[in-house]
């Protein structure tokens, strides 16, 4: 799990990058949770998404937004967490020129930033969204939304509340020509505490029937 270094708009950006399986492996970049209340790329439920996608060849990426562990700069309401991802995208992208598909993951407030960075980088072909934090941040962009996916949402969320995420889902899915799959994970808490094997087991399964034909043809 080599550490990273990429140049980032204000300095460098600290990651962890895990080179995929075949010649052509897809890339996905996966998000972390909110930089002012401890979110950080060691996240578990980050590195529990980041490692599901390399067990299934991708070539994956996770970083510290600015001002986080070695990341340079200082929080930025989001716009500049939103370059960050940007950048980190780019040296993804340039790293694995040959991929064949491009996902990006996000939790809390990461699922924001990466569902922003979807609209605006339309050779991503999917998302892993997990409890985007609909109650705090405004998800109106996303109309229409380009590309399918899935959303994960614990039911004993005191953060993000179940039903408004459930919402947001439902008229995602009502949009046409793309695939939104909502997955509910029973009592379990935003950070997905003793329900981590269901979180990973509902994220591996999706991205195995959406994924896997196109991995195979990557190796």
């Amino acid at each position: 799990m080599p550490e990273v270094i990429i140049n980032g708009p204000e300095g460098r950006l600290e990651g962890r990058y895990q080179h995929g399986s075949g010649t052509n492996a897809p890339i996905a970049l996966v998000l972390h949770p909110h930089p002012q209340y401890g979110g950080t790329m060691n996240n578990k439920v980050v590195y529990n998404i980041y490692q599901v996608f390399s067990r299934l060849g991708f070539s994956v990426l996770r970083v510290n937004f600015r001002g986080v562990g070695r990341s340079q700069g200082l929080y930025d309401n989001g716009i500049g967490e939103l370059s960050d991802a940007a950048s980190a995208l780019d040296w993804l992208q340039s790293y694995n020129p040959n991929a064949k598909n491009c996902w990006v993951g996000g939790f809390s407030f990461g699922a924001w930033i990466c569902m922003q960075l979807l609209m605006r980088r339309p050779e991503i072909d999917g998302f892993v969204s997990v409890s985007p934090p609909i109650n705090n941040y405004d998800f109106a962009f996303l109309s229409p939304c380009p590309s399918s996916g899935i959303i994960v949402q614990g039911t004993a969320d005191d953060v993000v509340p179940e039903p408004e995420v459930a919402k947001l889902a439902e008229k995602l899915a009502a949009q046409k020509g793309i695939e939104v799959t909502y997955q509910t994970i029973g009592e379990a808490s935003h950070f997905f505490e003793s329900h981590m094997d269901e979180l990973i087991d509902a994220v591996e399964s999706y991205l195995k029937l959406s994924i896997i034909p196109v991995a195979d043809e990557a190796g």
